[in-house]
């Protein structure tokens, strides 16, 4: 999935990942890319870009959707009933995450 996550609101987003869950395999996976904002602020040129992006669908009021951090990404991850979260790599302000069953 490719900034998916980032458009809904919570309780949305847990019922997309707990259907991803029960649709893959046993030791399979689920990836997606997604903006993700830093849990402290930094003045990196990609961290203020996302946080435009966030004030932007804040905005717009885009179905409750927003950027969420790392840690938002581990409790959603784990209420989803994945055993595991990862973040793999970082490209333009992109990471690509796993979520591991």
């Amino acid at each position: 999935m490719k900034w998916i996550l980032h458009d809904w609101n919570d309780k949305k987003r847990l019922k997309l990942l707990k259907n991803c869950y029960k649709s893959i395999p046993e030791h399979g996976k689920v990836i997606a890319m997604e903006s993700v904002i830093c849990d402290m602020p930094q003045a990196s040129a990609s961290a203020k870009c996302n946080f435009q992006i966030d004030v932007f669908m804040m905005a717009q009021g885009a179905a409750g959707g927003r950027l969420r951090t790392h840690h938002d990404f581990f409790n959603l991850a784990k209420a989803a009933g994945f055993k595991g979260v990862q973040f793999q790599c970082f490209v333009r302000n992109f990471w690509v995450i796993e979520f591991f069953k």
